[in-house]
């Protein structure tokens, strides 16, 4: 017969017994929500704040591509953004989308225009000065055709643009036009309309359109659909100028 003390020693055995695994069945689950892909910061947005992008072999979408020259020697903004609503079925084309984005002087009174409130300067031809827009000005254009589809990633991390491509949509941003960092020394401070601003000419717009482990693809309306840039070096050069990116809804 047991004693006493015998039933109290095993009862508390197969209370640890129990309560071990109920840990482990606890972290399992845990780490098996958590999934293999690349995870995402909470300050993205997402629904949740570590939702899982199950990053694919390889994601590339078969949207419009538009050159932007002859006409538009600096208009590539408008012209992503032309392939950006025509993949969502908006029938628009770029020279529509360059006579309605609102523009303002390159200087006036010696001070420059401020790309956050329009096209600086000339887009038709680079024998006048100018220069180009920011996502603002372009989200507001996007906005007159799809009022409640335009969703602005701008300022978050290159994984929600990912998840935006897993999605089949397409993401319009501005780059350096190097597709890599650009040097100090490519950098000028303006004093502008708006107060002090950092620019560089070396900056572009594509529409980008798939990823796999090593590339991002984009349609370049200065070179072809579907262009294969290296990954690191693309993202690199896209946070530099800003993080700037939209994209719409089908």
């Amino acid at each position: 017969m047991f004693s006493l003390r015998a039933f109290f020693h095993l009862t508390f055995i197969l209370i640890l017994i129990t309560g071990c695994g109920h840990q482990t069945a606890h972290n399992e689950q845990e780490k098996s929500s958590q999934g293999d892909g690349e995870q995402v910061p909470k300050q993205l947005g997402l629904q949740n704040s570590r939702e899982t992008i199950k990053t694919r072999k390889k994601v590339l979408i078969d949207a419009p591509h538009i050159k932007q020259e002859p006409e538009l020697a600096r208009g590539c903004e408008v012209t992503s953004l032309a392939m950006l609503l025509n993949d969502a079925g908006i029938e628009i084309d770029k020279m529509t989308l360059a006579n309605k984005i609102k523009k303002v002087p390159f200087e006036r009174n010696g001070l420059k225009g401020n790309m956050n409130e329009g096209f600086v300067g000339n887009m038709h031809t680079k024998s006048k000065p100018g220069i180009g827009v920011y996502h603002g000005p372009i989200k507001n254009l996007a906005e007159a055709y799809l009022p409640s589809g335009v969703n602005d990633l701008t300022g978050k991390d290159f994984g929600e643009v990912m998840v935006q491509l897993n999605r089949q949509q397409p993401v319009w941003v501005i780059v350096t036009s190097t597709f890599d960092l650009v040097p100090e020394q490519e950098w000028e401070t303006w004093q502008t309309t708006n107060g002090t601003m950092k620019i560089t000419y070396k900056m572009h717009s594509v529409l980008v359109t798939g990823y796999d482990d090593k590339y991002i693809y984009v349609n370049d309306p200065l070179d072809s659909k579907n262009r294969r840039l290296p990954r690191k070096p693309f993202i690199a050069g896209w946070e530099q100028i800003g993080k700037q990116a939209i994209t719409v809804q089908k």
